[in-house]
């Protein structure tokens, strides 16, 4: 080996020793997806921590409101800073349903990062934009 090969490898060793462990997984590790606070009251479930849950998510809770609507076929509205459900629901099941809403529109494709924003919306499509890595991918509005 030459001089700068040497010192070449020896640069390489020192990056890769700074690198933290376990790559880009450490940092997905860290984000958990918020659980609801809900509570059943006659027909009706109200979420009370749904501005909580969009500011997490950076989304509008009128698009989480969407999502539940789409998803359990009953009618919902946003009253009060709650989010109230016409309808009987145990909390296991609409924290499923935010599990999945945050899989297909606030996790990254890409980089499984949570660090994503709505660009635009057209012709029913959101256009996502990740901040980690800078993918951008389309998905169907809620």
């Amino acid at each position: 080996m030459d001089m700068q090969e040497e010192e070449y490898r020896k640069l390489l060793d020192r990056a890769f020793a700074s690198l933290p462990e376990g790559g880009a997984t450490s940092a997905t590790s860290d984000f958990a997806t918020p659980q609801v606070d809900s509570i059943i009251q006659g027909n009706k479930t109200i979420i009370k921590n749904i501005m909580q849950i969009a500011e997490i998510a950076r989304r509008k809770p009128e698009s989480i409101e969407r999502f539940f609507v789409k998803e359990f076929g009953i009618p919902a509205s946003l009253e009060a800073q709650t989010l109230v459900l016409n309808a009987r629901l145990q909390s296991s099941v609409l924290n499923n349903k935010l599990k999945e809403y945050f899989e297909i529109y606030v996790i990254c494709k890409e980089c499984h990062k949570p660090d994503t924003h709505v660009e635009s919306v057209e012709r029913g499509y959101e256009v996502i934009v990740c901040e980690a890595c800078g993918a951008r991918y389309t998905v169907k509005e809620p």
